[in-house]
């Protein structure tokens, strides 16, 4: 009688231990697809802000001189253009956050319809 009790406990011991490795390997493995898809992303993703936040910044520049150092005119480009998400996450891919590429208008900044 006490080795079948010692054979069904260490069955159910043997079986908790083969089921836990599973669950965390599903988890592993789409921890690694994502991150993986996370770093292709920002790979297209990185250098096409930069660029639009870069261009941004020089014709807001522009618009604050040429308008002669009227800062709201300037502030209308430098905003959306320099605000928003340069990077990527996991997150932003799964689609529980959004993703910025310009900065949201303020409700100030809306225009008028």
């Amino acid at each position: 009688m006490g080795k079948r009790i010692i054979c069904i406990v260490c069955s159910g011991v043997f079986a908790l231990l083969l089921a836990a490795p599973t669950s965390a390997r599903a988890d592993f493995g789409d921890d690694v697809g994502m991150g993986t898809a996370t770093v292709l992303a920002n790979v297209v993703y990185m250098p096409t802000k930069l660029v639009y936040a870069t261009l941004g910044g020089i014709t807001g520049s522009f618009a604050y001189l040429l308008t002669g150092g009227n800062y709201t005119a300037a502030e209308k480009v430098w905003t959306p253009s320099l605000g928003g998400d340069y990077v990527l996450s996991p997150e932003h891919l799964r689609g529980q956050e959004q993703i910025y590429f310009s900065a949201p208008m303020q409700e100030q900044q809306r225009p008028i319809r």
